[in-house]
């Protein structure tokens, strides 16, 4: 097992970042993964990423309401 480098992550974050310790410490490592890494680090969406979101949370038609021009 290896030991983590508690010392750099935390001078990073309260140092680099300019997080406060509180905000730090809350942080999710996935957060803070997306913070440390380069601009652009996470590429575009593709047509399958699309296509994994549209099944995921697809368009349903809306309650047509007659206070805002529905029947």
């Amino acid at each position: 097992m290896s030991s983590f480098d508690w010392p750099a992550l935390m001078r990073v974050g309260l140092v680099g970042l300019r997080l406060s310790p509180d905000t730090f410490w809350r942080l999710t490592p996935a957060e803070l993964r997306l913070m440390l890494a380069p601009a652009g680090a996470g590429g575009a969406l593709d047509r399958a990423g699309l296509e994994d979101l549209m099944a995921a949370f697809p368009d349903t038609p809306k309650a047509k309401d007659p206070d805002h021009g529905g029947e």
